[in-house]
């Protein structure tokens, strides 16, 4: 599906948990049977009595259908854009521009998949777990967060079956040392046949640690503006067969292979 501008109800806008709203908007047919885990949307931010958002906000699709005119975003509420977004009501409006970027691989011959995830990096990963559950694939689940609170555990599985191993900022769990003991182990007893991870650069770092021959992608979180690959402000280093070259995260992906990212560019 092209990438167009699409004007949307809202159907609902919740609080999740004290940092997290659930966003429900109904859209223009088919444009959820064309969207996939993975990509994301340019939300044009309302402008308000006390915030005036000046360009869209990037975010990832948290959840697509069942019903074709359904999209669903999970968002945490912290500047001026998402301060914005929380004061929508339902039967009110919002823009949207997308689908954007490339989105996660996937194979129902797959026997099992890890998702890696911390804080609002569950989002970006939840379409994959009806997409797994519907196939039949096996899902193991490692989520991260400060404490107990911001796990949003049921948020992330939606009831679906999987095998969930939580470390937490609080009770010392979530130290690299400690997940990188539970990775290798769950990548010993598992198999997973991919890994995907979104939400922490402490964890994709792990990750391309500890992974060696397991395939796995990552989508990047990454500050844009056009989200079109003309600003080139989400430009990122990627090591591709031994050589370094510069990819966009808004087109080129958001969704990468793990191995392959290189770190971040600095100007100046």
């Amino acid at each position: 599906m092209k990438v167009g501008t699409h004007a949307c109800n809202v159907v609902e806008n919740r609080w999740v948990n004290a940092r997290y709203k659930y966003l429900r908007l109904a859209c223009p047919l088919p444009l959820a049977r064309h969207t996939v885990a993975g990509q994301f949307f340019q939300l044009a931010c309302p402008v308000t009595d006390t915030e005036a958002p000046f360009l869209r906000r990037p975010m990832s699709v948290y959840g697509i259908g069942p019903e074709e005119d359904r999209i669903e975003f999970l968002y945490h509420v912290k500047g001026v854009g998402t301060r914005a977004l929380e004061r929508l009501k339902p039967g009110g409006s919002l823009t949207i521009i997308g689908p954007l970027g490339a989105g996660f691989s996937f194979s129902s011959d797959w026997k099992r998949v890890l998702l890696v995830a911390r804080g609002v990096g569950l989002a970006t990963m939840a379409p994959l777990v009806p997409l797994a559950a519907r196939a039949g694939v096996a899902i193991t689940a490692l989520l991260s967060a400060r404490a107990p609170a911001d796990l949003m555990r049921e948020e992330f599985l939606r009831g679906a079956p999987a095998e969930v191993h939580t470390v937490l900022d609080s009770d010392g769990s979530s130290s690299i040392e400690r997940v990188a003991t539970l990775v290798r182990r769950i990548l010993d007893q598992r198999a997973p046949d991919m890994v995907y991870t979104c939400g922490s650069n402490r964890l994709l770092a792990l990750l391309q640690d500890v992974l060696g021959s397991t395939a796995g992608e990552v989508a990047l979180e990454q500050q844009m503006a056009c989200a079109m690959g003309v600003c080139l402000s989400c430009v990122r280093l990627f090591n591709e067969d031994g050589a370094m070259v510069f990819h966009r995260v808004c087109c080129e992906g958001p969704v990468f292979p793990i191995a392959a990212v290189a770190g971040e560019v600095q100007f100046g």
